[in-house]
């Protein structure tokens, strides 16, 4: 349902007071007369207001705040679509990029003319993205069932994966990176040297990953673990213009976006659920002991400027980094950029 409101001011009322409220930009504002204070000065009485934010509100200034440099401005608009009537307002939070409003659309993002057919995509999924690495916990029976049911549905076959999920909406990725098309998105892509690899990725994230891997470099004189770490590690997947595996929706690495980096031997860990899932059927149960994992101070550099890790998902893929700092904004992790950072930056 698409949400009316984007903030909700609850007012509870003082005996004898004269509070009338009225809806301005989709608040409840509350009105005191000079009189009323006066007579209520000495009461210790307080007017309480619980201010409710809403998900897509969160969502929306999480972007506002990760992408500043191209996101002109966030607000609560009203749309219509061809079959409303003449009656009826539609209302969702909405962000302005490249000059083209962008609607919550229950995390699907979506310009105007497509919120109509909101329902043949399926969300950018704003999820919330842990500070630290969720504790181990044994699966319940009807958990392990749902989880298997994920790999049996997910075949592999000679023409390729079996989607199983509806597309994301890419309106918005698309914008935002300037990356409609292969040959688009190729032509943002920079080469660069990062731990001693040559690796493609997108200029708008050239930066960022230079801030990692000095932040890595870094690490190595209080871990060595780090040093053993980078001296084992092959070089780096980066671009790739494919899908998500057993969807239709891009990969975030078709945006130069997200970097996989793996040792060039495994020794026998696992990565990633879906290639564990072809030869052992509870992959969810592969504990943390026997997984790849880079070490904590690498993660953390990543995490600090701007890229989550897919080791921390259930469906772990723990080779994976990717450029979403509206969820580390969005849960508290990382805080957005300030003007005088921003200015340095450039």
């Amino acid at each position: 349902m698409t949400e009316k409101l984007g903030v909700l001011l609850l007012a509870f009322t003082i005996a004898g007071m004269n509070i009338s409220s009225c809806w301005n930009n989709h608040t409840i504002a509350v009105n005191i007369t000079d009189n009323t204070i006066e007579e209520h000065q000495d009461a210790e009485e307080e007017i309480e207001l619980e201010v409710i934010v809403t998900r897509a509100e969160q969502v929306m200034r999480a972007l506002f705040d990760a992408y500043p440099d191209r996101i002109e401005k966030v607000e609560f608009r009203t749309y219509s679509t061809a079959s409303d009537t003449d009656s009826e307002v539609n209302g969702d939070w909405a962000l302005l990029l490249r000059g083209i409003w962008y609607f919550y659309a229950g995390g699907r993002l979506l310009p105007e003319n497509h919120l109509e057919n909101a329902a043949n995509y399926r969300s950018m999924q704003f999820y919330n993205y842990p500070a630290e690495l969720p504790p181990w916990v044994e699966r319940t029976p009807e958990e392990s069932r749902r989880l298997s049911n994920i790999a049996t549905t997910t075949t592999t076959t000679t023409t390729g994966r079996t989607t199983v999920q509806i597309r994301r909406s890419d309106f918005f990725l698309n914008s935002l990176w300037e990356s409609h098309t292969q040959v688009e998105t190729e032509r943002r892509l920079v080469w660069v040297n990062f731990l001693g690899r040559r690796i493609r990725i997108h200029q708008l994230i050239r930066e960022n990953l230079a801030l990692v891997e000095a932040q890595i470099l870094a690490s190595v004189s209080t871990d060595p673990s780090v040093q053993t770490w980078i001296n084992s590690i092959d070089t780096p997947q980066t671009f790739s213009w494919r899908t998500i595996a057993i969807t239709e929706s891009r990969s975030y690495h078709s945006y130069g976006i997200a970097i996989d980096i793996l040792p060039r031997n495994l020794a026998g860990k696992q990565t990633y659920w879906l290639w564990t899932s072809q030869h052992r059927a509870d992959w969810w149960n592969v504990s943390y002991n026997e997984r790849y994992h880079p070490p904590a101070p690498v993660i953390t550099a990543f995490e600090t400027h701007g890229f989550i890790w897919g080791g921390k998902w259930q469906q772990f893929d723990t080779m994976h980094f990717e450029y979403r700092p509206e969820l580390l904004i969005l849960n508290g992790i990382m805080l957005p950029a300030s003007p005088e950072e921003e200015d340095t930056a450039e």
